[in-house]
């Protein structure tokens, strides 16, 4: 049975703000994210010795920071990026500061997300468009990206689901959303209908985000068609 907590949270909206500022901020944080770590996946495949254009000491700079900041806990890392994040937008509480944060915690994964999927390219279609005499950004832009789309979309939906799981901790150093209300109004008040309220309702937005882009990735999938 709901408790009267629920009841009342329910007759203020606050769920369904919840519900909105955790959508907010996963999409804002994945497309800053994404704006940040797609060229800098496409420049980590380029630079490899595999790659059309290597260069080693680029390559291996650019991968250590990657690495660097992919190897730190998020709950750590949203604590050392406290002072970023005031910098930045000049708070560290609030939903602006932990985008901040969600954007650095991503930014990484979603580079090696993108690395990953262009890696996955068929190197016969690299060289075919080599041999029609295709510069670098050309087979970047009309041969790589296209070629990889499909995975880059799953990937992409991989990213936004991590991101979300990082919003839900994000509410133990001041973000809002669904994982400030489990915190406050569930665990902290034993109130564990309005905890379990919460996991369903973020379970529910994990398989919107899964399906919705699953037949994305299947649509744009050229192999699906054949």
């Amino acid at each position: 049975m709901l408790s009267e907590m629920f009841y009342k949270l329910w007759a203020n909206h606050l769920i369904q703000i919840g519900i909105w500022e955790t959508v907010y901020m996963t999409f804002l944080s994945t497309a800053i994210a994404y704006l940040i770590g797609l060229p800098l996946g496409l420049i980590l495949t380029v630079t490899d010795e595999g790659g059309i254009r290597p260069v080693r000491w680029l390559n291996r700079l650019l991968g250590f920071v990657v690495n660097f900041f992919r190897s730190i806990p998020f709950i750590i890392l949203m604590v050392a990026m406290l002072p970023v994040a005031r910098l930045i937008v000049g708070t560290a509480l609030g939903n602006k500061a932990m985008i901040v944060m969600l954007v650095i915690a991503a930014a990484p994964y979603v580079a090696r997300m993108v690395e990953s999927s262009v890696k996955e390219v068929d190197a016969g279609v690299i060289e075919a468009a080599n041999s029609m005499g295709a510069n670098n950004l050309q087979i970047v832009l009309k041969v790589l990206l296209p070629e990889a789309k499909p995975s880059l979309i799953l990937g992409a939906v991989i990213s936004t689901v991590t991101i979300l799981s990082y919003s839900a901790m994000a509410s133990t150093i001041g973000g809002t959303g669904l994982g400030q209300i489990a915190i406050i109004y569930g665990h902290q008040r034993s109130n564990d209908d309005i905890t379990w309220i919460c996991v369903i309702l973020t379970v529910i937005i994990v398989q919107i985000i899964q399906e919705v882009g699953n037949t994305i990735a299947r649509r744009t999938d050229k192999r699906s068609r054949n």
